[in-house]
């Protein structure tokens, strides 16, 4: 499985970005999808889960009711929408796939280990 992410930029805060990532070379359907970030010096963090469906998802406090994820099985692509950006938010931003049966359904930890295939990154900016 391979994964294509995209959309990111320099944004002033307050502002809006879409991400996307297509996936290529698999099932993308049968797959949980999840965005991390990184921001320089620090560990990668969890920011969304989706499940196969489109019909749960989680988010990390830091962007509940900011951020909103989502996926179109028939593109093979997750999305991100971030709105109200913050300057805390600049990181580099991962698209993720979790091939396990039961967290294509429900979520559980939102641990980076659980998750198989990893996007190249896509860096978002955000200027104060």
């Amino acid at each position: 499985v391979q994964l294509q992410a995209s959309g990111g930029g320099l944004v002033q805060a307050g502002g809006s970005l879409r991400l996307s990532c297509v996936a290529s070379g698999g099932t993308f359907s049968n797959y949980a999808m999840a965005w991390f970030r990184q921001a320089p010096g620090k560990e990668r963090e969890f920011v969304a889960y989706i499940n196969w469906s489109g019909g749960s998802t989680n988010y990390a406090d830091s962007v509940k009711g900011r951020f909103t994820i989502s996926r179109d099985n028939a593109k093979n692509t997750v999305y991100l929408q971030m709105n109200g950006l913050k300057p805390e938010d600049t990181a580099v931003y991962y698209c993720a796939a979790d091939i396990s049966y039961y967290r294509s359904v429900y979520f559980t930890s939102g641990s980076l280990h659980e998750y198989d295939y990893w996007g190249q990154g896509t860096l978002v900016t955000v200027s104060s």
